[in-house]
């Protein structure tokens, strides 16, 4: 009996010993093969907090987790009503007015964070995120003035997190095919570009109303103003038309030019401009009474920059906006559209021509017969889905690592988004230098504008324009209040 119960004592270890072994292996069988094709486990996904879920942000919202791989921790809005509906579709995510409370009481509990907001709270949300190590998708621009794009490009390489701006064409295969015709020299070097936008659609050159008006209730105003100067709230600003004031909005060039400008940036690998010029279309307030609005964006605009370019010649970047058009080239059919009719971009080399309209999609070389004859080798990475893989290609490089494969695949890095936007801002330097004005001593209602006709020479490294005193004002704005990068 003793031996029999040795013996049994012996088979009841080895079994456990056996089953413990079974479960061990099971339980480190990796979660998404256990749940089969397209699973992903709850600690694989990405925890996100969005900060502005209305309109543009609700879209990013929605774009984010239709991923698949991420779930909506909190969400952030100023405004109730423009809340609503990432509110419904996401129930289970807190719910907050201030970004700061937010990421105060939710920084253990997410990963990344995305902003939505007008212009001028891109910088001092982003960069709150990033110090606590909050990977960021930031809407285009991606900043107010030069000096926070240039922070917060230096920022994401200190924090060592992921970053992404919403320009999404920059995902397309639109600017890729458009690189890998320029690496192949099939427009020879290129010598001038041309971009244009029909943009605004809002108002702008006007003056601010006379007329303050309570808030919406649901609106909660000091916290919407955040960085800006303290206005009495106005109608016809809330939700859209913000855009077109300097304090809160970048005019066309913020709203477009990141995603007009961005395929040739890409495709010639610029960086700072040298120098910037500008003209600005006027606006009249009665017969032959020219409007004088410093605190609203022009109603058009063209801006010339010029990029130094080591052993080449410089190359000549022209803006256009509020209608205005470059000629037409002489390879376009009289009945061919140029680019997509409103917006577009046009690069000129010494042996050809190349088009696209904006995103990059729809590139030709021109005449727009040659493009069915090319067959270049597709050398550079196609993001999966094209543009509409935007979201996912920040997604999936959170989740991945700053460093990893998928990191270097990113679409619009800052590294990439912050020079790109301080060319797009530097236009609007050179605007308001522009309409820069000062009283002619001893002469009632007469003034000069020094900034008129001159060529602003900028320092890139030092962020100085180093001809025009008045024009540094522009490059860094004051923030109200306690806020701060």
């Amino acid at each position: 009996m003793k031996k029999k119960d040795q013996i049994s004592a012996n088979s009841r270890r080895d079994f456990m010993k056996t089953t413990t072994a079974a479960l061990a292996g099971f339980y480190i069988v990796p979660r998404h093969v256990l749940g089969g094709p397209g699973f992903i486990a709850p600690s694989d996904k990405l925890r996100v907090a969005s900060v502005g879920v209305g309109g543009m942000g609700g879209g990013d919202v929605r774009g984010i987790f239709s991923t698949g791989k991420v779930d909506m921790i909190a969400l952030c809005d100023v405004d109730d009503s423009r809340a609503k509906g990432s509110r419904e579709a996401h129930p289970k995510a807190a719910y907050y007015k201030d970004y700061r409370e937010m990421l105060e009481k939710e920084g253990n509990n997410i990963d990344a964070v995305s902003v939505s907001t007008p212009d001028h709270m891109h910088a001092v949300i982003a960069m709150m995120a990033m110090k606590m190590g909050k990977h960021v998708y930031v809407q285009k621009p991606l900043s107010h003035d030069i000096y926070e794009a240039r922070m917060l490009t230096e920022a994401a390489e200190k924090y060592k997190v992921v970053t992404q701006m919403g320009n999404q064409g920059s995902s397309g295969d639109g600017v890729r095919k458009m690189v890998e015709w320029y690496n192949a020299g099939l427009i020879g070097e290129a010598t001038k570009v041309y971009s244009w936008t029909n943009r605004p659609v809002w108002p702008q050159g006007i003056q601010w109303p006379d007329k303050p008006i309570a808030p919406p209730s649901d609106l909660d105003w000091d916290l919407w103003l955040g960085t800006a100067p303290y206005k009495d709230y106005v109608g016809n600003l809330v939700p859209f038309n913000w855009r077109g004031w300097w304090d809160y909005g970048t005019g066309a060039l913020g709203d477009m030019a990141c995603h007009i400008m961005e395929p040739p940036f890409r495709v010639l690998g610029l960086g700072y401009p040298k120098s910037a010029e500008a003209s600005v279309g006027s606006v009249y307030v009665g017969e032959f009474q020219r409007g004088y609005f410093p605190e609203s964006c022009p109603p058009s605009s063209h801006i010339t920059l010029r990029f130094d370019r080591p052993g080449k010649e410089d190359l000549e970047f022209h803006w256009m906006d509020g209608g205005i058009q470059p000629t037409r080239p002489e390879e376009l059919e009289a009945n061919e559209q140029m680019g997509d009719g409103g917006n577009g971009v046009i690069i000129e080399g010494t042996e050809g021509k190349m088009m696209c309209s904006t995103y990059g999609i729809n590139p030709q070389l021109l005449p727009t017969s040659r493009t069915k004859d090319i067959q270049v080798p597709e050398t550079l990475y196609r993001v999966p889905n094209g543009d509409r893989g935007h979201y996912a290609n920040w997604v999936d490089a959170c989740i991945a690592g700053h460093g990893s494969k998928e990191f270097d695949q990113l679409s619009s890095p800052f590294s990439i988004a912050g020079p790109l936007t301080e060319s797009v801002l530097m236009g609007n330097l050179a605007i308001r230098s522009y309409d820069y004005r000062v009283a002619r001593e001893g002469e009632e209602n007469q003034y000069d504008y020094p900034g008129r006709g001159i060529k602003l020479l900028w320092d890139g490294e030092n962020m100085k324009i180093t001809n025009f005193e008045p024009a540094n004002q522009f490059v860094r704005r004051n923030y109200r209040g306690d806020y701060s990068l």
